[in-house]
């Protein structure tokens, strides 16, 4: 039996992935610096570090290659950070590929190469990165368009994906969920910020879409098309899952005041980074024209998201 490796496979796209390939009969070789979150017979897990994969042997064909190793949170970790494991693991896992004679890999980009602005962006908007993480991914996808490019019988997927959420996510959607569950919900400065978004299921089938097509290169934006905004997102969690949640608003010169204030203290390590204040008023307009071009329709949206989320984890979107 071919195996397929997911690099990066034990965080939260990769345990859904692992899953999902699981289920379909699949054989997966999950290979990370941490386990993966769950045991099945036919995963198997190799302990390994995309920095420096010298010593990595998997002694089976191998049918394909998923590059989910990044380092990815943002702030919380120095620039060369970024840099190390993102560039450094994608030179690694390519170098891999080719010298196991693997002909197809999918990539997890980042609609971080796309920049902070409020303007509207797809896929064929130019890259104007402005953090360590975004520089980062923009010249890790450049090490997986090289690869490539070197042999026309290889196959290569880059998804952008914007916020992804669903269960075991522990992030922004999380965080969301846990203070609407608590009663009330403050609005930073704004209500019409818009938040780039998808599902982790629906990211699955964009993936698999993507890979199904007759191109050898794909590149696409992972994120509904509908351009949800703060508002659209918290009413819908309020209508369909908690509808005695209170609403404020926080005005805008706040948000900012305290984003200076923050700057001003940071170097005291008082725990709140500004550029996460800066994050809750600055909109990810980004637009999935991918979805367009190859007349694909994602199987949900942000309500069918939500109700699915809750009927997986009893209400408690953990």
């Amino acid at each position: 039996m071919e195996s397929i490796v997911i690099f990066g496979g034990s965080g939260f796209i990769g345990t859904h992935l692992s899953k999902a390939l699981l289920g379909q009969g699949e054989h997966v070789i999950v290979v990370d610096l941490q386990p993966p979150r769950f045991i099945h017979e036919y995963l198997d897990y190799i302990h390994g570090d995309v920095r420096d994969l010298s010593k990595l042997d998997i002694n089976q064909s191998i049918n394909r290659i998923y590059n989910f190793a990044a380092i990815h949170t943002t702030p919380g970790h120095r620039s060369y950070e970024y840099y190390e494991t993102n560039i450094a693991g994608a030179n690694q896992v390519c170098k891999f590929a080719e010298e196991n004679n693997v002909h197809e890999i999918i990539f997890t980009s980042s609609i971080s190469v796309y920049g902070p602005d409020e303007d509207k962006k797809d896929e064929r908007t130019q890259l104007t990165p402005n953090s360590s993480y975004g520089y980062s991914k923009m010249l890790a996808e450049q090490i997986h368009k090289a690869w490539v490019d070197r042999n026309p019988g290889r196959i290569l997927s880059i998804v952008r994906p914007a916020v992804v959420f669903g269960p075991g996510e522990g992030g922004n959607f999380t965080r969301l969920a846990t203070m609407l569950q608590k009663g009330f919900f403050v609005y930073p400065g704004r209500k019409d910020t818009i938040k780039a978004c998808i599902y982790v299921d629906d990211l699955l089938f964009l993936i698999n879409e993507a890979r199904n097509s007759s191109n050898r290169f794909e590149l696409f934006n992972g994120a509904y098309p509908e351009m949800y905004t703060l508002e659209d997102i918290v009413m819908t969690f309020k209508r369909d899952h908690f509808n005695k949640v209170k609403v404020f608003t926080v005005p805008k010169f706040v948000v900012l005041g305290a984003a200076k204030f923050f700057q001003i203290f940071n170097v005291f390590n008082v725990g709140i980074h500004p550029d996460r204040v800066m994050k809750l008023i600055r909109s990810t307009n980004i637009y999935p024209s991918w979805l367009d071009d190859n007349n694909v329709r994602l199987p949900g949206n942000i309500e069918s998201a939500l109700k699915r989320w809750s009927q997986e984890t009893d209400g408690k979107f953990n």
